[in-house]
């Protein structure tokens, strides 16, 4: 890997290198999705081609995660297949003193919300900015769902007090869409979210919602990257 010098990048680095010496020979890991997650799945190929690790196989929770993996020499599995998995290690757009998070930044929350709660040992790897004191009140909740019911949906959302938006494309003429097939709806609340698991159940029943950003209950480590006197740290929640 070579030398990095921006400060940010470095701090990604080291948290995403502190989840990667976590894992054991022998695991089954859920490899995480976004720009902290892919410096773990670099570092854990890295690992395996050294002979440091032997023996472990991933379960991606995105297609990014999937083309990295390949990328790294890590050998894949499935659900299908693997009985277990002993560790997730996956990144988040916020997480509350209670270690519930809001992901879906990358829109690929089902899938990573599949995988984390299925797994032994759930870590997540974040920058300091992405500590909260109230969930919401920072980043939008993402809201997958079926392309068919997002007028209906958003209607629902809406009488529930939140400002559902649909998120739309990037270098693309409109709206993102999932490695599912589905939309993204965006979602204000003005004053955060006070019950983030009652907010979990109320979405999670709304007829064509597939699955909300609040991941409630699941977090068992949290490892926060912090630069500090221009040093990157790593230190736990």
């Amino acid at each position: 890997m070579p030398a990095e010098t921006d400060p940010t990048k470095l701090m990604k680095q080291q948290v995403g290198k502190a989840a990667a010496d976590r894992v054991v020979s022998g695991s089954i890991v859920g490899l995480g999705t976004g720009s902290t997650a892919a410096y773990m799945i670099e570092f854990l190929g890295e690992k395996l081609k050294s002979g440091e690790l032997k023996d472990i196989k991933g379960i991606p929770t995105s297609f990014q995660g999937t083309v990295l993996a390949k990328q790294y020499g890590i050998p894949l599995t499935t659900l299908d297949e693997a009985d277990r998995i002993d560790i997730a290690i996956d990144g988040a757009d916020e997480v509350d003193p209670q270690k519930n998070l809001i992901k879906g930044g990358g829109a690929a929350h089902t899938q990573e919300k599949i995988v984390d709660c299925l797994a032994e040992t759930f870590i997540v790897v974040v920058d300091s900015s992405k500590l909260v004191d109230k969930l919401g009140t920072t980043f939008l909740l993402p809201v997958e769902v079926i392309p068919m019911a997002i007028a209906p949906v958003m209607r629902k959302i809406e009488a529930l007090g939140g400002q559902p938006t649909l998120r739309m494309g990037v270098k693309k003429a409109g709206p993102v869409v999932t490695d599912n097939g589905n939309l993204i709806v965006d979602v204000k609340f003005d004053q955060g979210i006070d019950d983030p698991a009652g907010l979990d159940t109320i979405l999670n029943n709304i007829p064509g919602v597939l699955e909300n950003g609040l991941f409630v209950g699941v977090t068992d480590t949290v490892l926060i990257g912090e630069i500090v006197d221009g040093t990157p740290i790593v230190r736990e929640l």
